[in-house]
């Protein structure tokens, strides 16, 4: 039982904590609480003891632990994803401790946690970010209630209050998408930046399936099979740079399916790069990285020397073949050009030892934004500045080195400012939309998840499947179709071959009527 104190001017109330141990009733603050009456003193502490009783922490201990203090035994207490502690961490560590490390938890009133969010909005975060940091210290708080360190929550937002800005529950800020001619072009670029063909296969898996980055990246070789792309599995990378293996978000497993080209792209990928066990999980991997140094984007694929070696001419006659066909005899000319067909071979592509896996920075920030925007970012001391390149053949192949400006007689002008490798996956499903795809379909593809009636009572049939990969069948040929009218060949191979095979089956007895020229001469509206 809880007994009242008279301090001569005020009662106190106390109680029992342990064998032995009395505690006064305290406010939030760890103040002891002054009572007008003793019957008011005796109820606290008897209301103090019952909860003391039921398994709840003191009152008082709420006036003494700092948040910082609680912070980190509480962080130690979770079981959850390393992607999410990861997140949670960072949150923490960089925005809520920095504003309430020395605060005592009791002690954080509501006004402290809005004049900290106001601040955070006024460093340039965006709003989705601030509130996201909101709603872990609420998390934190609401467990610190449970555990009798707090009365109540301070950071819980009533409804109506606060800044009005980007709290719509329907759509964030508008995300750029692209056509499938888009992704043909931007995967075309992403080769020429890296020098390899494994870049233009990845942008166009990556538009044509929706996979998220982290399940392209732990794409593994076993799952690439006929008419399907397995998703099972996702490399997450750690703020420490570790790629962690773990299952798709939000447990997503799922079979997305394929129309018969991309298949074929993926597996000719496969055994023309023949992946190895990678050093960090010991498993084949279908897409690799390209290297990195001096933070510059690297790659392997043919040499120089290699094309000479193959072609059987020196290393000098290779670059006249590059720099100066007509001074070259026909017959070797025409050598050298098939052995770098064969190869694979791009001019002025570095090279360098290739990665076990892509990173996101490095592919996101050296060749994904400057194929979508034409740009290299910028980087101190360089401003952001135009990619340079050869303008034969088109689309350019970009210049390196330098004076790379100087050397170059062109630059690429954007394809689509804004778009980012996620983008791609807007993209894939905005598609579908356009092709009037079903809704259980698109969710089944995309990994998304529909509790509603109508979900439940709504199914995949392989009529459904066949319509869309005919579907997506028709857009990559209706795209390679546009891609060939701005130039019939390319200087990434497996583009290049694309584009010259439909060529040749249209002009053969067994081809369509209708012919490419055909298709040049029909009227086009012009701007």
């Amino acid at each position: 039982m809880g007994f009242a104190e008279n301090r001569g001017s005020y009662w106190r109330g106390r109680y029992k904590a342990g064998p032995g141990s009395y505690l006064t009733v305290v406010d939030e603050t760890g103040a002891t609480v002054k009572f007008r009456s003793r019957r008011d003193a005796e109820q606290a502490a008897n209301d103090a003891e019952a909860r003391v009783r039921n398994g709840g922490r003191p009152p008082r201990a709420a006036g003494r632990t700092l948040f910082a203090d609680y912070v980190n035994e509480w962080f130690d207490r979770l079981d959850l994803a390393v992607s999410t502690l990861q997140n949670y961490r960072r949150a923490i560590e960089d925005h809520i401790l920095p504003a309430f490390q020395e605060y005592a938890v009791a002690a954080i009133t509501s006004a402290d946690v809005a004049r900290w969010q106001k601040h955070e909005r006024s460093l340039g975060y965006a709003e989705s970010s601030v509130r996201l940091w909101r709603r872990i210290l609420h998390l934190i708080l609401a467990d610190a209630m449970d555990e009798g360190l707090r009365e109540s929550n301070p950071a819980a937002q009533r409804r109506g209050r606060g800044k009005r800005a980007g709290r719509s529950p329907s759509r964030g800020p508008e995300k750029t998408v692209t056509t499938a001619l888009g992704i043909v072009l931007l995967a075309e670029r992403l080769a020429l930046l890296s020098g390899r063909d494994d870049e233009f296969v990845a942008a166009v898996t990556l538009g044509f399936t929706g996979l998220r980055w982290g399940e392209l990246v732990g794409l593994e070789t076993g799952f690439l099979r006929p008419g399907v792309v397995q998703v099972e599995w996702q490399l997450y990378e750690l703020d420490n740079g570790v790629l962690h293996r773990c299952p798709p978000k939000d447990d997503s497993y799922r079979t997305v399916h394929v129309p018969t080209w991309l298949s074929d792209l993926q597996a000719d990928l496969i055994s023309r790069t023949a992946p190895q066990p990678c050093a960090c999980h010991g498993l084949r991997y279908a897409f690799g990285g390209y290297g990195t140094a001096n933070g510059a984007a690297r790659r392997t694929g043919p040499k120089l020397v290699d094309v000479a070696r193959a072609a059987g001419v020196s290393t000098g006659t290779v670059s006249n073949v590059l720099n100066r066909p007509e001074t070259v005899a026909e017959v070797t000319r025409n050598a050298v050009t098939d052995v770098i067909a064969r190869l694979g071979f791009v001019r002025s592509a570095p090279t360098g030892a290739a990665a076990a896996h892509y990173r996101r920075n490095g592919f996101a920030t050296w060749l994904f934004q400057p194929a979508a925007t034409g740009r290299y970012p910028a980087k101190a001391p360089k401003v952001a500045r135009p990619v340079p390149v050869v303008g034969e053949p088109w689309p350019g192949v970009p210049v390196r080195g330098r004076a790379a400006s100087t050397r170059a007689d062109a630059c690429w002008l954007p394809l689509a400012s804004g778009l980012t490798p996620h983008g791609l996956r807007h993209s894939y499903k905005t598609i579908m939309i356009l092709m009037g795809t079903p809704s259980p379909l698109m969710d089944a593809q995309m990994g998304h998840s529909d509790s509603s009636v109508q979900a439940l009572y709504a199914h995949v049939t392989p009529e459904m499947i066949g319509r869309l990969t005919t579907g997506l069948t028709q857009l990559w040929e209706d795209a390679l179709d546009a891609r060939r009218l701005l130039s019939p060949g390319s200087p990434v191979a497996v583009l290049d071959r694309l584009l010259r095979e439909k060529i040749v089956s249209q002009n053969s007895p067994k081809g369509t009527p209708e012919t490419i020229q055909d298709r040049i001469a029909l009227p086009r509206h012009r701007p």
